[in-house]
């Protein structure tokens, strides 16, 4: 069950985009001491560690450490991560299982199928049949196996294939989605009652599984493969329209992005990912000194506010001017306040115009200014200096002057009350 505000929400960084498939010993290491200079808190391994899990084509359902790419199983890589003060998670697919596999080769009937042929193939995997008692224990005891060897703080439950022609052979292939369901969360309730403390991510493909049967069971979700912050933005909009954004893993990747080519810069993109759950999909080995930096200094920030982030009132700002994207995050005795102000693309009138700050307290008077030093491509309005301070009712009503920025560029906007009128 999801633990509410017992505990901050520790910054992530997960290797996907990092390494890919490619696991070598020394190059997470190195990726491992620099996730924690940057101020990382857990570090989560990704696809690729199993057996014969060289691409996407093989090896799931096989949940065993791969002793050719691991002779020492994953203990060289958790004790260097718990060394350095991090917390360790593992990626699994555990509904999933590959025609090219040991397990489905030994047991082709623990493939959801109808008749005497497979579902229609996707991502070169099909759908693991867990309402079959054996497919369940088999499954269950190699989960409890690597959570208790690792003594896995996280799991990266992925589940990347929709359930299409899902007959079960135990039912002379009748359907059985609804089955496969209740195994499903019957299989995380029974992990989680031998492993309170474990903490599980719904990745699903991206976002493909975030309903409330899910959200009972797990701590958080992945609502995206897509981290490009041009993208992301309508994401997490809409993603948190019913999630509250301490609950949406929001990532850090690298300028250049895995999904769409674009390219932004690290403020963008840092800014854009900032409200929800922090992390990082990024090969921090290839940044020079400055760069990890730079980067830590957003770590830090957002270590500093996330108590604010994650408990307070989540405001949606959808009059602003052409081009601009708003919203914010108002603390529970409105005493506090950040919002981001983005600029999408060049509007049609210059300057860009106005944006309310609604949540706030009207008859308190606030201090108003930048989160981040941010540089304006022409005069900067009054509050970007310091020592501007108006009421709520003000802020509400009349709103603050959206800083001249260039496209994909944004604002994090810090209001603070410092007195009552």
């Amino acid at each position: 069950m999801y633990k509410g505000q017992s505990s901050p929400r520790p910054i992530v960084l997960n290797t996907w985009e990092a390494v890919y498939f490619d696991h070598n010993l020394d190059r997470l290491l190195d990726l491992a001491d620099r996730a924690a200079r940057v101020g990382v808190e857990r570090f989560v391994l990704d696809d690729g560690w199993f057996t014969g899990r060289r691409d996407d084509r093989s090896g799931l359902g096989d949940w065993y450490v791969d002793p050719d790419v691991w002779p020492d199983g994953l203990h060289p890589l958790v004790n260097r991560v718990r060394e350095l003060g991090m917390q360790f998670g593992l990626w699994l697919e555990p509904e999933m299982i590959n025609p090219d596999s040991g397990l489905a080769r030994a047991h082709p009937g623990w493939i959801l199928q109808t008749g005497d042929r497979l579902p229609p193939p996707a991502r070169h995997q099909q759908v693991l049949d867990l309402s079959n008692p054996d497919a369940y224990s088999f499954i269950k005891e190699r989960l409890l196996a690597l959570i208790s060897e690792y003594d896995l703080d996280f799991i990266k439950w992925d589940h990347n294939r929709d359930l299409v022609d899902a007959g079960s052979t135990i039912r002379v292939g009748r359907a059985s989605v609804h089955a496969q369901t209740h195994a499903v969360y019957r299989l995380l309730d029974e992990i989680r009652a031998k492993h309170p403390r474990l903490e599980i991510e719904s990745c699903s493909g991206g976002g493909g599984r975030v309903d409330l049967g899910i959200l009972q069971r797990t701590d958080r979700v992945w609502a995206s493969d897509c981290i490009d912050p041009a993208e992301r933005r309508q994401i997490m909009r809409w993603t948190g329209q019913l999630l509250p954004l301490e609950l949406i893993g929001s990532h850090i990747g690298a300028d250049r992005s895995h999904t769409t080519g674009r390219r932004h810069d690290l403020p963008f993109r840092a800014a854009t990912a900032f409200f929800g759950h922090y992390g990082i999909e990024w090969n921090l080995t290839t940044l020079a000194d400055g760069e990890l930096d730079d980067l830590a200094a957003w770590l830090a920030l957002h270590k500093q506010h996330r108590h604010l982030l994650h408990t307070g009132a989540l405001v949606r700002i959808d009059d602003c001017p052409e081009n601009v994207q708003a919203h914010g995050v108002v603390a529970a005795d409105a005493t506090e306040a950040i919002y981001e102000i983005a600029m999408l693309d060049r509007p049609s009138t210059w300057p860009p115009g106005r944006v309310r700050l609604p949540g706030l307290d009207p008859s308190t008077v606030y201090s108003v200014r930048p989160l981040m030093p941010v540089t304006a491509h022409g005069a900067a309005p009054a509050w970007m200096g310091g020592g501007f301070a108006l009421p709520g009712s003000a802020l509400a009503v009349s709103g603050i002057a959206v800083p001249p920025l260039f496209p994909d560029e944004s604002v994090l906007v810090h209001v603070i009350a410092t007195s009552r009128t």
